[in-house]
């Protein structure tokens, strides 16, 4: 699926790169305006994931609740949005970039850990790399609690 999610809930983007959803942020993209988010969402045949009723209406977008990141994310998932975390990465949590896998024997950032230890994922982009670790065991508490 291919979303934009506009200002007012750009928290959920990393969520929805997770599962493996192509979410542009319209806040990383410059379209912060409604017009400017409506716009781009045409062009690049996304919908908008926005709390704007009017925004949402102008684009056949998917209005999410207001309140918390967890009302936010059960409105998606009512709206028809899969939030299954993939099962191998995908898309880059920080920028939507695709994901390559890297070998056990590549190096990696001092931060990541060894290729023995875990599965380890580069972003195209933006050259981040991403493992299956802690936070990635809260993102799926929390998708299973909703």
């Amino acid at each position: 699926m291919r979303l934009l999610v506009d200002p007012t809930c750009d928290r959920l983007a990393a969520y929805l790169r997770l599962c493996g959803h192509d979410a542009a942020s319209a806040i990383e993209r410059g379209a912060e305006d409604a017009d400017a988010a409506a716009a781009l969402a045409r062009d690049e045949n996304r919908r908008v994931v926005t709390r704007s009723e009017r925004l949402a209406g102008r684009t056949d977008g998917i209005l999410v609740a207001q309140g918390s990141l967890d009302s936010r994310l059960r409105s998606l998932r009512a709206a028809g949005v899969d939030l299954t975390l993939a099962d191998r990465p995908s898309r880059c949590g920080r920028c939507n970039g695709p994901l390559d896998p890297l070998h056990r024997d590549d190096p990696g950032p001092d931060y990541a850990p060894d290729g023995d230890a875990f599965d380890r994922w580069r972003c195209r982009d933006c050259g981040q790399v991403f493992w299956k670790g802690s936070h990635w065991d809260r993102v799926r508490e929390r998708l299973a609690g909703l």
